[in-house]
This record gives structure tokens, C-alpha cells and sequence, in this order.
């Protein structure tokens, strides 16, 4: 299960609205890349595909593929606001290494390590 906090569920609403989204919910994945083998992804969709897990989290509707829900389970998305700027961050106990940007991560399995070409 992910969980969402109170200033990423609202920052998500006001997003939403603003651009018309209010119907949409909220797909989370991970995907092979990134600087530490897996990367974060969110993406607004119109609705959930088969084998997704479906939860509903302060008037989010989230949808998570079953590949992801393996690497995302206890996971919290969270805002954060800052000197440097906002942005969405991902806090995920199954990660085991991140990159600086902290919008990619090694799993615990090793599973999403980088490798070199051929491996």
C-alpha cells in the first residue's frame, strides 16, 4: 500500500483542478532507468488497467501496476516545498541505494542495479 501525505494529496488536488483533471486518478510506477536502475513515474489516467491495485487515499484515486507494487509497497509520496524549489518525492522502504535527485532507486534484491552494456 502507498501512502499519501496531506500536503502531496493536496497539492495533487489543486494540480487537478486547475487543469481540469478531477475525473482522472493517479497511476505511480517504477520503470528500469534512471541514474540508480529504477526510476519514479506519475501520470494522470482516466482509469485503471487489469491487475492494477486500486486505492482510494484523501480523494486520490491511485492506480499501481503489479510489476511496481512489489518495489512501492509501504511507500510514501509526499511535497515539498523548498529554497530550491517544490516537487512530488517518494520515501520507499524497499529502497536500498538512491541517486541524488531522489528520483531513482536500487531495490534491496538488487533488482533495478545499473549494469554495464552486454551484461
Amino acid at each position: 500500500m502507498i501512502t499519501i501525505t496531506q500536503p502531496a494529496a493536496s497539492q495533487l488536488r489543486t494540480l487537478m483542478e486547475q487543469q481540469g483533471l478531477t475525473d482522472l486518478g493517479l497511476r505511480v510506477f517504477v520503470a528500469p532507468g534512471g541514474c540508480s536502475g529504477f526510476q519514479y513515474g506519475m501520470r494522470f489516467e482516466d482509469s485503471a488497467m487489469d491487475g492494477d491495485e486500486i486505492q482510494k487515499q484523501d480523494g486520490i484515486q491511485l492506480y499501481v501496476d503489479e510489476f511496481s507494487a512489489q518495489y512501492l509497497e509501504g511507500a510514501e509520496i509526499d511535497y515539498v516545498d523548498s529554497l530550491m524549489g517544490g516537487g512530488f518525492t517518494v520515501h520507499n522502504p524497499n529502497a536500498v541505494s538512491n541517486c541524488s535527485c531522489g528520483q531513482s532507486f536500487t531495490s534491496a534484491s538488487g533488482d533495478g542495479a545499473p549494469r554495464p552494456c552486454g551484461a
